[in-house]
This record gives structure tokens, sequence and C-alpha cells, in this order.
């Protein structure tokens, strides 16, 4: 059995994961051109309202929080838009959201939101519906399939980096296999330069010592691990002057390590930092200034650390090959509370970004009524999975999504395809894709045009990104303009989505039927 435990280095206990199958999978056959994921975790629920701004609806959203709302004049504006803008501490997002390197999901959340702190992130990190305890990760379930021999035979000469590491405390339940996380979790309280140079106190003649030899038994076991991120540390470098001071900005620090191990040639795909803070149930702005306080402070360290991360890989030649996405367990409130603050709410944006996205805004601004009861949330448009089956599907090339996440979610244009020599729809193609009349009553029309042939499925989902109907599985549609003929039928009034999907991308919209 393994254990679950973590080594510093630059200040952080590293958790270097095992040979996880999935992610094996992804270096032999997903993921040709070594792509990496960097999964940023903003732990306490973010507030969406205050990070992206809807200046479409501002007027009505500065009834509900007007002792909180960032003054318009004051936003930063972005790129190809007048519906939304940042928060002006995220001065480096929006440079980078201009230069091409951001694409933003709106009002991403779940249905029937438990706004427990534990339970939520325990839902985000399973993928599980908000009904439903699961105690395997959404990646655990996968690889247990795909590899149930592990950890036997782990690492070896195909697989021999760790395919995952966690800068932080914990293994990420999001890893966790039935019933033990799959392979080895190394603990070393030594600092890293210790750990470099081989420096080992001997245990003391306790019961804490005896403990310590056996973390220290099962280190030796995965030496290896070790040994490769020790490797990639001492061949790796640090090339952007945009980094704070060590020290300073705590996400900062953990995007620096994670460059100079990707520099280092170490072979890992999937990096997890945390920035925490975002509970701001009060003072999240300050009083007199709202454009400071705990939440600029927390967006300014999110903004600055992304940003120099962003400028390192460009500099270390590796960006074409890196993206990063920012998660967090909910949003909050439309209305802002008596202290100067927001509460636990449910949908709110995800940044994705890197060289490969597909920049630009996914979906509309948050629909704020006129009067709300309460506080009330943000209404959840793109199920959180969704976001989770294009990162599978667009950045990494898994073919079938819904056999990690158990359905099929719609697949956002958040990344380019990986080349597969398929057909990826470019953006007057993704544009094109339409439907009339919009809502549906009793039949409508959905429109396409392809640049040239190629497979198209074309498909009805639920709120929840179940397939309702297929309208169209085809192996080869020529170039052209293409029309499928949608009858309402049985279908109940309520919120869907279209999805048209060619071998190398998708695009989903919504559709209202009454």
């Amino acid at each position: 059995m393994a254990g679950a435990v973590s080594f510093p280095f630059g200040g952080f206990g590293i958790n270097p994961m095992p040979k996880l199958p999935f992610l094996g999978a992804l270096a032999q056959g997903g993921n040709p051109n070594g792509r990496v994921l960097v999964l940023v975790q903003m732990v306490g629920g973010n507030d969406g309202l205050n990070t992206l701004i809807p200046l479409d609806q501002y007027d009505k959203l500065t009834n509900h929080r007007g002792s909180i709302i960032i003054p318009e004049a004051q936003t930063l504006s972005l790129s190809g838009t007048s519906n939304s803008a940042l928060h002006p501490s995220m001065t480096q997002i929006r440079e980078m959201f201009d230069n091409g390197l951001v694409s933003v999901v709106q009002n991403v959340g779940y249905p029937n939101q438990d706004y427990s702190h534990f339970r939520s992130t325990d839902i985000w990190m399973t993928a599980s519906d908000s009904e439903q305890y699961l105690e395997t990760g959404w990646l655990g379930r996968y690889l247990q399939s795909e590899y149930p021999t592990y950890p036997s035979g782990y690492p070896n000469a195909d697989m021999p980096d760790p395919l995952a590491i966690q800068i932080g405390a914990l293994t990420s339940l999001m890893l966790q296999g039935n019933p033990n996380p799959m392979g080895f979790a190394i603990s070393d309280p030594e600092s890293f330069y210790q750990f470099v140079n081989d420096l080992v106190e001997p245990a003391p003649a306790t019961p804490y010592g005896d403990e310590l030899s056996y973390i220290r038994l099962i280190t030796n076991q995965a030496q290896v691990y070790y040994q490769a991120i020790k490797d990639a540390a001492d061949a790796g470098q640090n090339l952007s002057n945009q980094y704070p001071e060590q020290s300073e900005n705590s996400l900062a620090d953990q995007l620096k390590i994670v460059a100079r191990l990707i520099s280092g040639g170490l072979k890992t795909p999937v990096y997890v930092v945390t920035i925490e803070g975002f509970d701001t149930h009060s003072e999240q702005v300050a009083a007199g200034n709202v454009t400071m306080g705990n939440h600029a402070e927390l967006l300014r360290r999110l903004s600055e650390a992304i940003g120099a991360f962003q400028n390192d890989l460009q500099l270390l030649g590796v960006d074409d090959r890196v993206a990063g996405m920012t998660f967090s367990e909910f949003g909050r409130t439309i209305g802002a509370n008596a202290s100067m603050g927001t509460d636990h709410g449910a949908a709110a944006p995800m940044f994705v970004f890197g060289k490969k996205v597909i920049p630009g805004i996914i979906g509309d601004s948050p629909d704020i009524p006129n009067q709300i009861f309460g506080s009330e949330d943000v209404p959840m448009v793109h199920d959180f999975r969704s976001v989770y089956a294009s990162a599978l599907q667009d950045w990494f090339g898994i073919t079938n999504p819904e056999s990690i996440l158990q359905y099929p979610f719609p697949i956002l244009p958040i990344f380019t395809a990986p080349s597969s020599g398929s057909h990826s729809l470019d953006s007057a193609e993704a544009a094109a894709v339409s439907l009339f009349p919009n809502p549906l009553r009793s039949s409508a029309t959905l429109q396409f045009n392809l640049s040239e042939g190629t497979r198209v499925t074309a498909v009805i989902l639920d709120a929840n990104g179940r397939i309702l109907r297929t309208l169209a599985d085809q192996e080869y549609f020529p170039a052209g303009e293409h029309q499928l003929r949608i009858e309402r039928g049985s279908l109940p009034a309520g919120q869907y989505f279209y999805q048209v999907r060619t071998g190398g991308g998708a695009v989903t919209k919504q559709m209202v039927a009454m």
C-alpha cells in the first residue's frame, strides 16, 4: 500500500504522484505533443461578479451590491468586448487576454449547488452529481480501469517520471482510486536543499522516530521518482524577471517551481497548485476604497503569478504545450451582505490560459434580475464537467471523455485540438452554427457550414450534458452548407444545448424550448 505524503522543494511540499495509468495513456497516445495542464485551485469560493464584471448588467448589479461593486470607470476593459471587464487588480491577465492567451467560460457550476466548502470541493474533484457521493476521483476511476495491476511494474522505461505533481500538502481527491490512492506518495520534512544534497538526520528513538523510519522506507521505494524530480530541478531554470521575491506571493512561488520542472525535462503532464483565502464573507473590499481589500489582493496575486508563469513559459520555449485552468468550489451571491462581503453562491467564471487556447469569452454575462430575494445566486449555464471534457478531448486528445465523467458533456471551444488530420471548425464556421427559431416551439432548423468535408456528429443535450437526441452521426459531410431539422415532440420546456462536433472540435450553443 502506498502512502500519501510529500517533500519540500522551494518552500512547498511536493507530492510526486505515481505512474497514473490515465496520464500514462496521455503520454503514450492521447498526448503526442507532451502537453501539460496546470490546475490552479482558488480555495474558498471566488466572487466571479467582481472578477469578471458584467458591464452590460452593471446598473442592475449596482442595485444589489452597491457597497462592494467596482466602479465602472476603474475596471479593466478587454479587447473585443464591451460587455465584460476585469477587476483593476488583474492587469497581467488583462494583458494576456488582449494578446489572445486567455479563454473565459462564463457561469460555470453544477446543478443543485451544495454550499458547503467541503462537499462542493468533493463534487469538483470527483465530477459527481450534487446528490451523488463518490469516493473516487474523476481521474482515479479512469486509471484504475486502464491499469488494474498498479503499482506493480512502475516506474518503467516508458514512463520514468511522475505523471502528476501537486505542490502543497495533500494528494488531491481527483486522483483517488478504489480503495487507495493510485500509487506512491512520499513525505520528507527536510528542506529541499537537504534533499538534493542527500542529507538525512537520524531518526530519534521515539514513537515519532518509528513513524519517520517507516516514512523513509516508503520514500526509498519511490526514490526513482525523487531522482527524476531532482534531476529536472537541477537541469531546469526560470528566465522570467516578472516573478515577485520568494515568499511574497505563494502562488507565484508554486508556478515558478512548475516552470522550472517543465524546463528541466520532466514529462509530467498534470500539476496542481493552490491559492487560498477566497471565502470573503467580510471585508472583501476596503472601507472607503472598494478597489482595495482582501479580494483585490487575492486577484492581484493570482494575476501576477499567472502572468509571470506565462512569461516564463514563453522565454523557456515551452508555452506551446502548457495550458492552465483556474477553478473554485463555487461562486458567491449576487447581493452583498452587511459585512462588506458576499456569501456562498453558485456559478462563476473559469479562466483557461495558454498559447493554445481559443481566446475570448464563452457565454453571455450572468443574467442579473431586477429584484432578488435574499442574496440569490448567479445561475449556472455551463457545467464544470464540460470544461473537464473539453480539456480531456481537445487538450489531451481523449476520444471518449464520457468514460471518465460518467456522461457526455458539451465540448466547449476552449482549446485548439491536437493535430489529428481531421478538420476543426474555425471561428467563422463556429459562428455559422445556428438554430432558427430559438426558442424552439414546434420545430427548428440547425444550420452549419463546412469549408471542407469531415465527419459530423450533431446532438441535443440536457442542462447536465446528457445526450437526449442524436440528429446526425455521419462519417462524412461534404463541404458546404447543411441543415438538420429538429422536431419538438415531447421535449419539455426548459434549457438545452445543441452541439455540432467534427473530428477536430465542437461548437455548443444554448437552446430554449417553450
